[in-house]
């Protein structure tokens, strides 16, 4: 399996598993009160925090377990990349575009910054799936 698969797998688990446990924190903190009103920002902080270290600490682990087959990627590795991250970027634009009609309805924060968070999630993981369908299947 090459090094940049080994990423976009760790890279997908962590944003699954980063979400899954915003939501249980949000929903415990709900305690019977609406979700708007249930605290969000220090687990939304947190579980953001909790994401960008895990991606470093599991990028360095899967390359020094490479080291001796060599980091460099190769042109499909970019290609693969690049497409990639086209796909996973269209939700980066579906998050900005749905966090722009709630602020423009005067939502609460709390659903600004959720919606802004589940996109960056899906981001993450639809442009992971993608790599990893591209290494396995080859690209179209």
């Amino acid at each position: 399996m090459a090094f940049e698969e080994k990423r976009a797998w760790a890279l997908a688990v962590i944003a699954i598993v980063g979400y899954a446990v915003y939501v249980v924190l949000v929903l415990n903190g709900a305690a019977g009160r609406p979700l708007a009103e249930a605290p969000y920002v220090g687990a939304l902080l947190w579980t953001i925090l909790f994401g960008i270290v895990a991606g470093i600490v599991s990028g360095i682990w899967f390359g020094v377990a490479a080291r001796n087959d060599g980091l460099q990627a190769d042109e499909r590795d970019q290609e693969i990349g690049r497409f990639g991250d086209h796909i996973g970027q269209s939700f980066i634009a579906i998050g900005g575009v749905s966090a722009m009609a709630l602020a423009m309805f005067e939502a609460p924060y709390f659903w600004i910054a959720n919606v802004l968070y589940l996109c960056f999630v899906l981001s993450a993981v639809l442009g992971s799936a993608a790599k990893i369908a591209f290494y396995r299947r080859g690209m179209p």
